[in-house]
């Protein structure tokens, strides 16, 4: 298994006041995406597990990709990628971030 670590700069901190959303269960054979409120209102820190080795470079560009085109300043993300595609990925995160500016039921 490989971690892949990114902290990189939000410009737009993240809506609403939901403290984490879940997308996701690795154990259904499914990629997992939790996300959490940070500390760092202009901060977005993600960390991927995946067992393809050597696709960093790859991972870079979608994390930056995805951190550009949303408010997610303050948040923190983890993700099991669970062998999904880096664009299966981009929408599941996109979900995590719409499930956390939503208000709290």
């Amino acid at each position: 298994m490989e971690i892949l670590h990114f902290d990189i700069a939000a410009p737009t901190p993240a809506g609403g006041t939901r403290a984490m959303a879940l997308v996701g269960v690795v154990a259904s054979g499914n990629l997992e995406v939790l996300v959490e409120r940070g500390d760092a209102p202009d901060r977005c820190a993600i960390e991927i597990s995946t067992a393809a080795h050597g696709f960093r470079d790859l991972w870079d560009a979608v994390v930056a990709d995805f951190v550009g085109r949303r408010a997610v300043g303050g948040l923190r993300i983890a993700i099991n990628d669970g062998g999904a595609r880096p664009d299966t990925v981009s929408l599941r995160l996109a979900q995590g971030v719409r499930m956390i500016e939503e208000p709290e039921a």
